[in-house]
């Protein structure tokens, strides 16, 4: 019986320290500014399609998982979910999309600007940041900028942001986390030199490690996050039931069509939501009273369709940066 117990003891702790080695980070930007490019920068091959303008930018939300120097990375891609010139109908499934794709949380978000764009529209991205992320959201976040070939010989990123006193705010608030990265000309292996890929990839994810260290190694969460992920698990557990044992499917497609499933019984009910009132509760800001009135029917929802049990958090996010 000791053995027995010993021996599930062992499980749980590798269960456990392998849970701390996954990190779920999703890519927020607008389309073009090089998500999907960063993604394959850091997984070390061509896993998304990539995004040089913005045209050929991502147009759903996609998420994979590779190995990568002992992490287990999933880069989630989004669409440009903070572009000007997308219609309510068009950026609300996606918004949709990405709250369900990353539920129950990510360990960091990533936002992503351009150094060679710094335009009175970047301005506004800064702006509608700074607006819909809460403070718990921003103490998770990562500031990582583009196209740094376009940085002076010798500047750092830190010394392009000081310039900018928005940006250097944006990035305060996000503990001081700011990296910079050129998908197209930083290819070169030397790691110890600044303008490598490979040296801002190690430095980024030294980053992301020591975010996750100082949370203990949760994730951020809200309730909006906690009841869809409870949702999709209960769907998972559905299709797994009614599967016919002739139509097998991984754990993975089983996760996918949940993910999907949950996405549109939520789109529906959700179809007179603003995208900003969406926004809003996915980053933890209630901005408004239409904010507040989603944030409260996804919860209600989600406890009509299921009771809710006794809640669970991964941990509070209220840490310190």
């Amino acid at each position: 019986m000791v053995h027995k117990l010993c021996l599930l003891s062992l499980q749980v702790f590798k269960s456990s320290q392998e849970a701390l080695k996954h990190r779920r980070i999703i890519l927020l930007g607008k389309t073009g500014v090089g998500k999907s490019s960063l993604a394959n920068t850091l997984f070390g091959e061509q896993v998304f399609p990539p995004d040089h303008s913005a045209s050929s930018g991502t147009k759903e939300c996609k998420s994979a998982t590779r190995s990568v120097d002992g992490r287990t990375l999933t880069l989630i891609d989004t669409p440009g979910l903070f572009d000007t010139d997308l219609s309510e109908d068009e950026l609300r499934p996606k918004i949709m999309n990405c709250i369900t794709e990353c539920a129950p949380g990510p360990h960091a978000f990533l936002i992503l600007l351009r150094v060679d764009k710094y335009t009175r529209q970047e301005q506004e991205i800064i702006t509608q940041i700074c607006r819909s992320f809460s403070e718990d959201a921003l103490k998770f976040s990562v500031i990582v900028f583009t196209h740094g070939n376009q940085l002076r010989e010798g500047m750092t990123i830190m010394n392009f942001v000081n310039q900018k006193e928005d940006l250097k705010e944006l990035v305060k608030k996000c503990g001081g986390r700011c990296h910079v990265f050129d998908n197209d000309h930083w290819k070169n292996d030397q790691p110890n030199n600044y303008r490598s890929n490979a040296f801002q990839c190690e430095q980024l994810l030294k980053t992301i490690d020591k975010l996750v260290r100082r949370k203990k190694g949760c994730h951020y969460t809200n309730d909006m996050l906690y009841h869809i992920g409870q949702e999709i698990h209960r769907e998972e557990v559905r299709i797994s039931k009614l599967r016919p044992a002739t139509q097998p499917m991984t754990p993975e497609q089983i996760t996918q069509e949940a993910k999907s499933i949950v996405s549109q019984k939520f789109l529906i009910k959700l179809a007179a939501a603003t995208t900003g009132a969406l926004l809003g509760v996915f980053f933890g800001v209630r901005i408004n009273n239409n904010v507040s009135t989603v944030y409260s029917f996804i919860i209600v929802l989600c406890s009509i369709l299921h009771p809710p049990q006794t809640l669970r958090r991964c941990c509070s996010a209220n840490n310190t940066m």
